[in-house]
């Protein structure tokens, strides 16, 4: 014959749900952190790419002014001038995909992590509002006055 299971105690689910808000609290404090911490690093990678893509945009452009002269004037000079530029703009180019890479990354992770944030947001918010419903005081009555 099996085994009875036995029925939880009162004490022991009031504990349970006290441990699961507030891990629910701990869990959307964690969230907020996260989010914060994710949108300062998507920031700077912003700004580095948009450094990385600005120095490439010029570089090209000496580039181009490079190969004219050597074109016009094949002198150690210029091919030394034209390697330069060419070397520089290469390294530029790989920083450049290096951060564009890194920054798909921290957007998706941001995003999921902003998701995650909101419905932690949702659900501490209605808990706290069924809490406050729940614990309302119980109204007293008054006694009727009699008539004379």
């Amino acid at each position: 014959m099996a085994k009875a299971k036995p029925v939880v105690k009162a004490a022991a689910l009031d504990q349970t749900i006290n441990a699961s808000i507030d891990s629910l609290t701990n869990a959307c404090s964690n969230a907020a952190t996260a989010v914060t911490k994710k949108t300062a690093e998507a920031k700077i990678l912003t700004a580095e790419i948009k450094r990385h893509t600005k120095k490439k945009a010029t570089l090209t452009k000496k580039s181009k002014t490079a190969a004219t002269k050597l074109k016009k004037d094949t002198n150690a000079a210029n091919k030394k001038a034209v390697a330069a530029v060419t070397k520089e703009l290469k390294s530029t180019k790989a920083a450049l995909d290096k951060a564009r890479a890194s920054k798909a990354v921290v957007s998706t992770e941001l995003a999921s992590l902003k998701a995650a944030s909101k419905r932690l947001t949702a659900y501490t918010k209605a808990i706290a509002a069924a809490d406050k419903v729940l614990n309302k005081p119980a109204k007293k009555r008054r006694k009727r006055k009699t008539t004379k």
